[in-house]
C-alpha cells in the first residue's frame, strides 16, 4: 500500500484527487493539507506512526510557502519520502527547481487518472517520471545555466566537481567519504583545492557557490 499525502490550496482539487485515489486498491490518501507549511506539520505529525506516508503530490503555487520551498524541505528532513509535484503550471523554472530540490515526478493536472497512478507507483519503485515535453523544459534551463557557469568551476576536476555537489547538499566530510568511497584525508584535499582554486574563503561559500551554477 502506497500512503499518500495531497497538498494543494483548493479544497475542491484535493477532494477530488483523494476521491480519485482512494479508488486504486494500492494506494491510499492519509493526509491533505492547504499550503507548505501545513504540509510540514501534517507529514511530521504522521512519520514514525502507522501512516506514515510514502509520497507528497505537491502543487507548486500556494500562499504561505510554496511547493518548490516545501519540497526542498521535505526531502532534507525526511529523504525517505518522494515528493511528486502535480500542477496547472509547466514553466521550465518551475520544473528544474522542483527536481533539483529532490522531487521524483512532475505532472500537469489534466494527467489522465490512470497515468497519475502510474507516476506514483513508478515513484514509489525508485524511478522519477516527468510528463510529456517536461523532460526538454529542463534541458533547456540546464542548457542555458552551463552557459552562464563560471570558468573556474569547469575547470574543476571531475572528482571536485562531485565533492562541490555534495557540499551543496550539506554533506560534511565523512558523508562525501562515504558517497565517492574515498578516505576523509582525501576529501580534506579536495576541498583545500577547491577553496583555493575557486578563491572562496569557507564551505558556505562553496555551497552557495555549487547550488547556482551546478545542476
Amino acid at each position: 500500500m502506497i500512503q499518500l499525502v495531497i497538498v494543494d490550496d483548493q479544497i475542491l482539487i484535493r477532494q477530488g484527487l483523494s476521491s480519485l485515489l482512494q479508488t486504486k486498491p494500492d494506494l491510499r490518501v492519509v493526509g491533505e493539507a492547504e499550503n507548505g507549511q501545513a504540509a510540514l506539520a501534517v507529514i511530521e505529525a504522521l512519520v514514525e506512526t502507522p501512516d506514515q506516508p510514502h509520497l507528497i503530490l505537491m502543487d507548486v503555487r500556494m500562499p504561505v510557502m510554496d511547493g518548490v520551498a516545501t519540497t526542498q524541505q521535505i526531502c532534507q528532513r525526511w529523504p525517505d519520502i518522494n515528493v511528486l509535484i502535480l500542477s496547472t503550471f509547466d514553466d521550465a523554472a518551475y520544473v528544474t527547481d522542483a527536481m533539483r530540490y529532490g522531487a521524483k515526478g512532475y505532472l500537469l493536472k489534466d494527467t489522465p487518472s490512470e497515468e497519475l497512478a502510474e507516476a506514483i507507483r513508478s515513484i514509489h519503485k525508485g524511478y522519477t517520471y516527468l510528463g510529456p515535453g517536461l523532460f526538454a523544459k529542463t534541458q533547456t534551463i540546464t542548457d542555458q545555466a552551463a552557459n552562464m557557469i563560471p570558468p573556474e568551476v569547469l575547470s574543476l576536476s571531475p572528482r571536485e566537481k562531485e565533492v562541490l555537489q555534495l557540499i551543496a547538499t550539506g554533506a560534511n566530510n565523512r558523508e562525501i567519504a562515504k558517497t565517492l568511497h574515498i578516505s576523509e584525508r582525501t576529501v580534506k584535499n579536495h576541498v583545500s583545492s577547491i577553496l583555493a582554486h575557486l578563491q572562496l574563503r569557507d564551505r558556505t561559500q562553496v555551497a552557495l557557490l555549487a547550488s547556482k551554477f551546478l545542476p
